[in-house]
């Protein structure tokens, strides 16, 4: 979870060199009209401020356009595609709204991507990608068309993305005063490798943001996409102005509050992370409160509202988190039965129940790692993981975690024997990112060293530890909380401690604070390994 081969954008220029050639009409050569559209857009304050002059001759149709937008850099794909339909209602004809509309299908740094669905939003403007491109009116926005026709069309995903570098690398080439085209140049560098961190192409694409925000200090575009190039431990300090700013380019969007964390949580800037959190999950509750929909205490930004607050030392407060989260999850499918309308279905309900349960499954997680205290009653907690796939693994280790360390070897045998099994099916598709398979077995290699740590066995455990150890440094670096929930240099150097061994103890411990800067656990693991080095030797 920390390191990556280097970028392959330089790879890609080659790939971009014929169609820069299409693309040489200059800025200046943009229509009249587009020249007359091309002031600051003053869409609502609460999502900041750009400007991406088209043809179409709807005033409306664009402020609902430049809305979308907004929305869309801010990763708030159900409001963007919401005003992208708005536009396309004012200005049927309004080729760049339908191209906006498809954009919204694919979330790169998540891993998601739905063709189909931006296969359908293309088609409402013509069935072919010559039709399509017959309605865009200027060079540019046959560019902007056809870099989507090249994300969305035929081949596997990464020669879909590779296909949409290269021509996004075009055309911030060929329009240097486009921060849109600089922008979606950035989101592919950072989506090219689908949520695992390129260390040279991220940066890269911090910097072209960082020099848009310059330009526009109120771009939220500008301020997320920097943020996300530097959201690791190594160069997080560098991103702390987007992290200060975004928040008050966009109050009006939970993810702009939530997104300002991925830099405190890299530096380990706990309160920070807490106010963040407070604040998305404050604007989602009003978003819900407006349309009167259940609001649900789990996900996303609890989880790191959660994680936070045990790193600051308040149980009390992480515990009616947690059980916040289960009452108003379990009391949100319920709502949702009653109302499938709302639900979208059968098919909705089906991916509300899997991504409720599976957010309770993982706070509950949370809470069985980093709580002693109340570690045993939340493991017994009964939860629903069957329809969770292999994400139900994060499930078994936290369980035979606890199991464990309740002295209870059988039951935590098994959850080893199932994370095993599960860590050796195919992957699925509902996996955030293709380390999923490593995590698994980092895993299982962690329950297997507290299994043996446990019945006496500390050579073996220490051995398995560090074996999860190599392999999770081998990864690129994951923002947020531990992936394993547990960091494996901290459950080395806890394993060694206890072996005698406080030296080579402290120096797990600073390997772990490396990867997770001023973690509790391994700061009083860091403690102890000291002390026990201090104590006069008999």
């Amino acid at each position: 979870m920390n390191h990556q081969d280097p970028g392959i954008a330089q790879r890609l220029c080659v790939l971009g060199i014929v169609f820069v050639t299409a693309l040489t009409m200059s800025w200046q050569s943009i229509s009249a009209h587009e020249h007359a559209e091309a002031e600051m857009s003053t869409t609502p304050v609460q999502l900041g401020r750009l400007s991406f002059p088209t043809s179409t001759h709807s005033k409306p149709a664009q402020a609902a356009f430049e809305q979308g937008m907004l929305w869309l850099h801010l990763f708030e794909y159900d409001h963007a595609v919401d005003s992208f339909h708005e536009a396309e209602r004012l200005d049927p004809g309004f080729a760049m709204a339908y191209w906006g509309e498809a954009m919204t299908h694919t979330h790169p740094v998540w891993n998601e991507d739905d063709r189909d669905a931006a296969q359908a939003a293309l088609a409402k403007l013509g069935a072919t990608p010559a039709a399509r491109a017959a309605k865009a009116p200027t060079v540019r926005e046959k560019a902007y068309l056809d870099a989507a026709e090249k994300l969305y069309g035929p081949g596997t995903m990464k020669e879909r993305d590779t296909a949409f570098l290269a021509a996004m690398t075009a055309m911030a080439k060929a329009y240097p005063r486009d921060d849109e085209a600089q922008l979606f140049h950035a989101l592919a560098l950072l989506g090219f490798t689908r949520g695992e961190r390129d260390i040279p192409n991220y940066l890269q694409a911090a910097e072209i943001s960082r020099r848009v925000l310059a330009r526009n200090p109120q771009h939220p575009g500008a301020a997320h996409y920097w943020i996300h190039g530097m959201d690791d431990p190594e160069h997080a300090a560098g991103a702390l102005v987007p992290a200060r700013a975004l928040s008050k380019i966009a109050p009006g969007a939970g993810h702009a509050q939530h997104m300002t964390s991925h830099i405190f949580m890299a530096l380990g800037m706990w309160q920070d992370v807490v106010d963040a959190n407070v604040n998305a999950i404050q604007v989602i509750a009003d978003e819900k409160h407006a349309t009167q929909r259940p609001m649900v205490y789990c996900g996303h930004y609890p989880s790191w509202l959660l994680y936070s607050n045990y790193q600051l030392g308040r149980q009390d407060v992480a515990q009616k988190a947690l059980l916040q989260c289960l009452d108003s999850g379990k009391a949100a499918l319920a709502w949702y039965r009653a109302h499938p309308e709302v639900a979208g279905g059968d098919a909705g309900m089906a991916r509300l129940k899997t991504r409720t349960e599976g957010s309770m499954m993982m706070m509950r997680a949370i809470s069985v790692i980093e709580s002693e205290t109340d570690r045993a009653q939340n493991a017994a907690i009964p939860l629903d993981v069957s329809e969770l796939g292999r994400n139900a693994g994060w499930d078994d280790f936290a369980r035979g975690y606890a199991a464990a360390k309740g002295g209870d070897y059988a039951q935590a045998n098994a959850f080893l024997a199932a994370l095993k099994a599960t860590a050796q099916q195919p992957a699925g598709s509902n996996e955030d990112s293709a380390s999923d398979s490593d995590y698994l077995q980092i895993m299982a290699l962690m329950l297997q060293g507290t299994i043996a740590q446990g019945i006496g066995k500390p050579e073996d455990a220490i051995a398995a530890a560090r074996a999860a150890a190599k392999r999770y440094d081998a990864l690129p670096f994951d923002f947020g909380p531990p992936v394993p929930l547990k960091p494996p240099h901290e459950l080395a150097g806890e394993f060694l401690l206890q072996a005698g061994d406080a030296k080579e103890a402290l120096a797990e411990f600073d390997l772990s604070l490396k990867l997770a800067p001023k973690r509790a656990l391994s700061l009083q693991g860091r403690e102890h390994a000291l002390a026990a080095m201090a104590m006069p030797q008999k």
